[in-house]
């Protein structure tokens, strides 16, 4: 189990990878969209936006505080995360064998496939 830490640390590298990609494609394939990351073995929801400039205002809470609901919705074990984080597990994998939970719009799936 990894720590709040070490998620947030985490999706601080997701947010760097998205940085990489070419400006050009992320202003095609990206739009504005509120995430929120929970980790259940953390008892912890990330609250976040996603933007051209990558994951901005990340804010951890706990998992029962009231919150506005995310436009995108993963769920991810702490662990996990930090493995997707470190490319040492392919999303889509762990997408398909239910590691990785994740609620969005068909088109938010399909735009965020071809920045991740």
């Amino acid at each position: 189990m990894s720590s709040v830490e070490e998620c947030r640390a985490a999706i601080g590298k997701v947010s760097d990878r998205i940085m990489k990609v070419d400006e050009a494609d992320r202003r095609k394939h990206l739009v504005e969209r509120t995430v929120s990351v929970t980790v259940p073995d953390l008892d912890t929801v990330f609250d976040m936006r996603l933007t051209r400039n990558g994951l901005e205002d990340v804010t951890p809470r706990a998992a029962a505080a009231p919150a506005d609901r995310a436009q995108v919705r993963i769920t991810v074990s702490s662990g996990d995360l930090v493995e997707l984080a470190e490319d040492r597990l392919d999303f889509a994998k762990a997408m398909l064998s239910g590691r990785v939970k994740l609620d969005a719009s068909f088109g938010d799936l399909l735009r965020m496939r071809k920045l991740l």
